[in-house]
Formats: C-alpha cells, structure tokens, sequence
C-alpha cells in the first residue's frame, strides 16, 4: 500500500466516519487505530476495501478489539520501520491528466515545471533507498520542501497530501542543458527540442534512466545514432506526442490503446503503417513498431516545443546496462550524444521501459517487464521460506519470494558482461535492503557457466537449488496462474543446459512445481561450433540441410544462395561428420534460425532472435496451408520430427516460392506437431491440462494458433500475462520450484 496515498485516504475516511486515532506506516503494512461507535467502525472497515485510491492492492484487513483511548480527533504518525518487510513499494506512475492540466496552465504555479506530480502519479520504486517509504528515504530527501509544498502535503483535502515526491519551481529539483561543455538552465527543453529539430541526438534523463532522442523522421540523425549505438538492426522505441500520433503511425486495436494509455505507459508494439515519414533505420526489415506516450511531465513538455516522434532508446552503448546517473552519462554517452538533458533528481534504481505486445484476440504478451510493472506481487500458489531465485544468463531477472509472496525484479539484461554483473549484484542487494529479507534457499540455473549460477553459489544461503532451465519455465507459467498441479509443459527456446549433456528448446515436459520427466522433444541436430551456430545462422541452415539431405546438402546450399567461405564450409562440414565441438540439440529457437536462413529472410545475426522475428514478419498470416512433418510415439519419449519441414521449405525456396508463403507454410507446420504431440502426450499421462513458456510465445502465430488448437482438442492452456515467456520467468520459475521442495539437481 505504501506509496499510493492510503494513509491520507485513511484519514479522509475517518474523519468522514466520525472516528478519532490514528493512521501510520511501517516497514510491513498499514496500521490503524480508530474509535467511534460501532455502526461506524464497521462502515469503516467496509470502505476501506471498497473505497481504496486505485494504485492501491488491499489484500487484507485483520481487525481487533480494543479499549477506547478517548482520541481528540484523527492524525498521522510518523511511520515505524520494521526489520521485515511484507508491503511492497508500487512502481512508477505516469504522470496523471490533473498534473498534466497544471503544467499546460501559465496561472498554476508549476506551469511548465518538469517535475510536478501528486499522490496519484509520479515516481515510487526508483528513488526509493529504503522503506518505509517516506520522503526521507528516498532521493527527494536532497529538497527541502517550501512553505506552499509543506502546507499541501499537511492539508488532508489536498491532492498532495502526504505525497513525497512533491515539489514546485521554488524547492524542488531543477533540470538543464549541457552541450559543448556549457550548462544551460534558461529554457532547457526548449533549446533541447530545437537541437532535435535540427537532427541532433540528445540523452534526455528521464524516470529510470537515459534515453538517446532523436528525431524519428530523421533518416540521417537515425542512422547516426545506429552507428554511434553499435545496434545494427535491432529496433528502436518511439515515444510519440500523443494517441493521434500513435494512431497515424500504427495500426491500434482496443487493447493497444488501452495499453498505451494505461498509468504503467510500456512500449506497445503495434504493426506500422507505410508512407507515416518514420524513417526506414527505426525498425529496419519490421512490420511492427514499438510505441509509447510521454509518461513524465518533462517528457511532455519536451513535446511542446520537439517533433513528434522521437526515438527514444535506451541510454547505453550495445548491450551494457542503463546510464542512470550524470556522472556515467558524461562519460559514458559523450561519444553517443550531442547534448544532455539533465536534472538532480537523483535515480536510486535504473528501470528500462516495458514492453508489450497486445494480440488481436484481446489479450497481450509481456515481452520486457521494468518500469510501471515492477515491484508488483505475484501470489504463489505455494508458501515458502525466504528465496531468491537468481534467474537467467539472457534477459535477466531474479526474483525474491517469503510466505505466498514473489516478487520479481526489472529486466536486468544479458549477464555476459562485467558492467551488467556490477548493475546486477546492485540491484539484488537492493531488492534485499527494500524488503528487509535474507535469502535462507537460493535457486539457480542447471548451467554451470552462467554468471548467475556462479553468483547464487557465491550467497550464504542453507540451501542451494538447481533448477532445469525448461522445468523453471513451465513452473513460471504454473506459478503465476496460482496453479500447482501437474500438467503438459511445452517449453520452446533457443537454449537451455539438459541434464542428458545436450542443448535443450524444444521441450514437452510431464511437470509439477516440484519435478518433471522429459515427456517428448524436437528431433536433434547438430550445432556445428557451438556457440558459433546461434550467432550465425547459415550454420544452422547447414546443420538442418545436412540433417535433411546428408552430403548432398553443399549442392542444396549453393542452390539457396547460401554463402560460407570455403575454409568455413570444410570445417562446418567436418563438424557435422565427426561431432567434433558440434553438441546435439533439440532447439525449436535453432530450427527457427536455420529456416531463416533457408529462406533468405535473415542470414546475418545482429541482434538475438532476429532471425526468429523476421521469420514471423515475413509470414502470410491469411495463409492456411501447412508443411507436414512427423510425430512420433513409438518410444517412451515423444518426438516432434521437424526435417520433413525442412525439406517442404528447401523444395519451395528453389521452386522460387513466395517467402510469406513459406514462412506462414513453416508456422502452421509446427503449430500441427506441436498440438500432436500434446494429444499423444496427454493420451499416454491423462493430463488435460497445459502450459506454454519459453522465447518462442513470444511469436504472436505460434502463441495464438498453438493455443486455439489446443483448446479445439480439449485441453486448458495457461499461457503467460504476467511475466514474458522469454527468460525473464526464469527466475519466478526457480523459486516456485525451490518452495515446491523441488531440486533438479543440488549445487
């Protein structure tokens, strides 16, 4: 409840009842003690729940008896720190229409000021140091409230009562142009939008860290900051003036707009409409683009004077962590930006933009869960010691579970470099600083190699967890639907550590929270060089080519237009023959690469799943025709025969067919095994119910097919809403599995 105005809403209630007593924070909860007659008391009770601010979750009220005191009348107490913590700070809120009217007013007081925001709106979880959340343990603790802020926070029928981020121009953090060195204050966002109009790329610090501006029409200033950003192709956010303009450049169903308008403000990716002037570099080779509103009102004021849409992506060089404070900026993003919109309104935790990708059956897919979403409660359907799951190597995050409660952190990123290690072991110390808690299980990744797993091994916890990297998907899934029961979990991604020495990801798991058997598979094939196979995938296209057509498969590849140089082709050839350094996998992310490539749709990886995404981009979705491949249940395990498909393609690549129609061919192909497989699975266990996870729902056609047909043949689905399918649930899976008593495998 913390942070969402419930003591000054406590204290209107009371006041409105008759009550007299008091209302206070601490570290674990709200406590209230009223007196009144007993009508009114239980009117009390009642609107507590029924009448509570909207950012509020009331998830209890216990209530006891007590003597009366004989209370003059109703306050607020200071607030008690506890060494424990059961409430949850909320996330941060966009700025709300009230406050938006204030700063758009020239006879409001903070007309115009970057920083205005109320009990309703504005900054939580990333300027909080410790809880209970008071303005003294946040970084507005540096400003001193003025005489007319102070009077607003202690006048109970004010909006600002009580809100502890409040500020205005006179005490209040200030924000200001640098460029060529030379700090500018007198009209800062002006100036700032006028270097955009010209085509400059500007760091603007916003909420939970830096974004590079630029402006978005700019064919020039967005292929620059391409370069400067060494992102090649993967694509850029837009932040976009208003609804209109996210409605001229994308085509927005009701749940989109819903989204994008929604007080959490993610990114909402949307398909794009041609002929918008958007420049081609934004999202190059995409059907879609990701779009959101201003959500601060420095962001708002900025489109007063800037164009219309901005690129606004995240502020660091390619793939490092956020730039959250003016010191890294300056160093940090000097070669990236012209100039830098600062403020000293310091960021305690950087937080990246979610992301979110509505569908057009109505609901959405989490692609990245930070700012908006994060620290909101998952329920566990288990209860639990304290646990820290330390999640993934590729798009972490780790999660923090006690009692029914998880809580799972911002997207923390790939965890392959030092500074993202150093921003992770950050954000995990402060996760258990918020919430007062020690970690008495820690649960990691089956992988030994991975950075989390060393760091989990590092903690001095009782008990040490390891949990297959698949079973944690399907356990995420379980876990955040408030289910615990066994079910058929098919886990589709590029690479997880298989207890049997192979590269596992394309899985159907017979699984609970506490364990799981490998029920059925993808057919294996090689990886010729490892880890050199996901980043390039015209090696996969070989391995599956070779799978398919065994040496015949050079003719097939000249054939495709398939080009490796002679030396790399011997050596991917021995590879293959031997299995020297060509570990066997059942990757449904691989088959994905390897068809990409096949079609000519992606050969060169810039970014991880790319090949993947302009696959699904490129497929026909009013196509309904499909490849056929083979399930097969002879054995004790299922397996998913995919070289059939990949024979269908290469016939249809060199009878010179359409890619959309290959790719929407490959698509429904896999969807049919896929659901096969599951009938044949839930035939032999009697299993009616089932669990999508994995990177791969993170493809809109196969989530969506996938799931309607399973549904035709009777089966309940849980797919996810909360958490992305992709690894970000890892971590939420681990610690469902750790409190289940579950261990795949002790540390």
């Amino acid at each position: 409840m913390q942070g969402v105005g419930f003591r000054p809403f406590v204290y209107r209630l009371a006041n409105r009842h008759g009550l007299a007593g008091w209302v206070r924070n601490t570290s674990g909860s709200i406590e209230i003690d009223a007196e009144g007659s007993s009508e009114s008391i239980e009117l009390f009770l009642r609107d507590l729940a029924v009448e509570a601010p909207a950012l509020a979750k009331v998830e209890s009220v216990a209530a006891i008896e007590a003597d009366p005191v004989g209370y003059a009348g109703f306050e607020i107490l200071d607030s008690r720190a506890q060494s424990s913590v059961d409430s949850v700070i909320p996330a941060d809120v966009a700025a709300c229409p009230d406050c938006l009217r204030e700063i758009s007013d020239a006879s409001d007081r903070r007309f115009a000021y970057p920083f205005t925001n109320c009990t309703n709106c504005g900054p939580r979880f990333t300027i909080v140091r410790r809880v209970p959340y008071d303005r003294a343990n946040t970084t507005m603790s540096a400003f001193a409230m003025c005489e007319r802020c102070a009077a607003e926070y202690a006048e109970p029928a004010d909006r600002r009562f009580h809100a502890e981020p409040i500020a205005c121009p006179d005490c209040g953090p200030r924000v200001w142009l640098e460029s060529g060195g030379v700090a500018c204050e007198t009209e800062a966002l002006e100036a700032a939008a006028r270097l955009l109009h010209a085509g400059a790329i500007v760091a603007v610090k916003g909420l939970g860290g830096f974004h590079l501006a630029c402006d978005a029409t700019n064919d020039h200033a967005v292929r620059t900051l391409r370069q400067r950003k060494g992102r090649v192709a993967k694509p850029f956010a837009l932040m976009v003036r208003d609804l209109d303009e996210a409605e001229r450049l994308c085509e927005l169903n009701d749940l989109a707009r819903e989204l994008i308008g929604s007080r959490q403000r993610p990114i909402v990716l949307a398909r794009r409409r041609m002929g918008t002037g958007i420049s081609e570099a934004v999202a190059p080779g995409n059907t879609h683009l990701g779009v959101m509103l201003p959500y601060t009102p420095l962001h708002q004021l900025l489109f007063e004077h800037g164009p219309p849409a901005l690129v606004m992506t995240s502020g660091n060089l390619a793939e490092e962590p956020l730039v959250f404070t003016n010191a890294s900026a300056r160093t940090k993003l000097s070669g990236l930006a012209d100039a830098f919109v600062m403020h000293d309104r310091d960021i305690h935790v950087p937080c990246d933009d979610s992301v979110v990708r509505p569908m057009p059956a109505g609901a959405a897919i989490p692609i990245r869960r930070a700012r908006g979403y994060v620290p909101n409660v998952i329920e566990m359907p288990v209860e639990c010691v304290c646990i820290l799951g330390v999640g993934a190597e590729q798009k972490n995050t780790f999660c923090l579970a006690w009692d029914n409660t998880a809580v799972p952190s911002q997207h923390i990123g790939d965890l392959d470099t030092a500074e993202t290690l150093d921003y992770y072991r950050y954000a995990v110390s402060h996760f258990l600083a918020l919430f007062g808690r020690t970690p008495a299980v820690v649960a990691h990744d089956l992988h030994p190699d991975y950075l989390s797993t060393r760091f989990a091994l590092e903690l001095p916890a009782e008990r040490v967890v390891g949990v297959q990297h698949h079973h944690a998907h399907v356990a995420a899934c379980l876990a955040e639907n408030g289910r615990s029961e066994t079910c058929i979990g098919v886990a589709l991604d590029g690479t997880g550590y298989g207890p049997d020495g192979t590269v596992w990801g394309g899985e159907i798991l017979i699984a609970d929270l506490a364990g799981f058997e490998r029920a059925g598979r993808f057919a294996q094939v090689r990886m010729p060089g490892g880890e050199a196979a996901i980043r390039d995938p015209k090696r996969m296209a070989m391995a599956y080519l070779h799978a398919a057509f065994g040496d015949d498969c050079v003719r097939v590849g000249e054939q495709l237009g398939l080009k490796l140089s002679k030396l790399e082709l011997d050596v991917v050839l021995h590879q293959l023959r031997t299995g020297l350094n060509c570990p066997l996998t059942s990757s449904a992310g691989r088959l994905f690469d390897a068809v990409s490539a096949i079609c000519g749709v992606c050969r060169e990886r810039t970014y991880e799943g790319q090949p993947a995404a302009q696959l699904e981009m490129a497929a026909d979705e009013g196509c309904s025709g499909a490849y056929t491949g083979a399930v097969e249940t002879g054995g004790s395990t299922v397996v998913i025969d995919t070289i059939p498909i990949v024979r269908r393609v290469v016939e249809d690549c060199i009878a010179g067919a359409d890619n959309a129609l290959i790719a929407a061919r490959f698509h429904n192909g896999l969807v049919g095994l896929l659901a096969e497989a599951c009938r044949a699975v839930g035939e032999r266990s009697g299993i009616g119910l089932v669990a999508l996870s994995g990177g791969v729902f993170q493809n809109a056609i196969i989530a969506m097919r996938l799931r309607e047909s399973l549904e035709r043949a009777g089966f309940e689905v849980l797919v996810h809403g909360i958490m992305p399918p992709n690894d970000a649930c890892i971590s939420l899976g681990q610690v469902a599995v750790a409190a289940a008593g579950g261990n795949d495998k002790c540390a």
